[in-house]
């Protein structure tokens, strides 16, 4: 029997791994999982942190959002997206333009004309980049200003096991520190005919407040496609990854069953 594809796409700071706890959770539920990371990225973080990939640094929002454009339209079955973070940007542009069944965009970086504020913890800063052209963050950063609703030992775990490098040019792409926002942050928000689409974001988000993800929901009010938020209370950017992942993954599967995107489609 036939089974419903979904394709998750992670964001700046973390690889793939990071949906390894989603993927199983998506797979007990019958759907076919799939967490392709980006160009040249290494099979653990570990690597990543270590190496001096040029094809890694070279990511830019174009050449990722040609990447996962190319994984989704591969599918005989149109894939449901999840993205988080810049994913999330990605997923959004992808459903706009009528690639894949349905995306769900958590925490996800700004679309189109909407700010980025400054974040209590400068992360967003393509100016940061060092040798290699890649932004690293240390685990003082990430604690406080992307895990920050969880305590030293978890931040630490995590850290350890996902967080990665990212590329200056990418943050430039996003419009970071006055940079000219790349044209693929620019999403179809009129489109009508495209498939549901649920925006998620953490109330205690440093990096993409609620307030973004809230202006972004806004842009959408004019289009009759399903549009729809939900906001998690007490919840950081890391809630992909920390230990209330749990949660927001359930919502997802409930909300995609809600809207008759189920593991074995008719």
């Amino acid at each position: 029997m036939n089974r419903t594809p979904v394709v998750f796409i992670h964001g700046a700071w973390l690889h793939a791994l990071s949906w390894e706890s989603w993927a199983e959770r998506f797979a007990g539920r019958g759907f076919l999982t799939f967490t392709p990371g980006w160009p040249g990225e290494a099979a653990v973080a570990g690597e990543v942190r270590t190496s001096s990939s040029e094809v890694f640094a070279g990511n830019g929002l174009d050449v990722l959002t040609d990447h996962y454009a190319h994984i989704v339209r591969s599918f005989d079955i149109a894939p449901v997206i999840v993205g988080h973070s810049v994913g999330g940007l990605i997923a959004q542009h992808l459903i706009g333009a009528n690639i894949g069944r349905a995306a769900v965009a958590i925490a996800s970086a700004p679309v189109n004309d909407v700010p980025l504020p400054a974040s209590p913890a400068p992360l967003w800063t393509p100016g940061r980049a060092g040798e290699g052209g890649l932004v690293s963050l240390s685990p003082a950063q990430f604690h406080q200003g992307f895990a920050n609703t969880v305590g030293e030992e978890e931040a630490a775990w995590l850290f350890e096991r996902y967080v990665v490098p990212t590329p200056g040019r990418l943050l430039a792409d996003l419009g970071c520190a006055d940079a000219a926002r790349s044209p693929r942050a620019v999403v179809d928000v009129g489109n009508a005919v495209r498939g549901p689409l649920l925006l998620i974001s953490g109330q205690e988000d440093l990096l993409v407040p609620d307030a973004v993800t809230r202006a972004v929901y806004k842009q959408y009010g004019d289009s009759t496609a399903v549009t729809d938020l939900k906001q998690f209370a007490d919840r950081a950017h890391s809630l992909v990854i920390d230990s209330g992942w749990r949660y927001v993954a359930d919502y997802v599967l409930g909300w995609l069953d809600e809207h008759g995107l189920r593991a074995h489609p008719a």
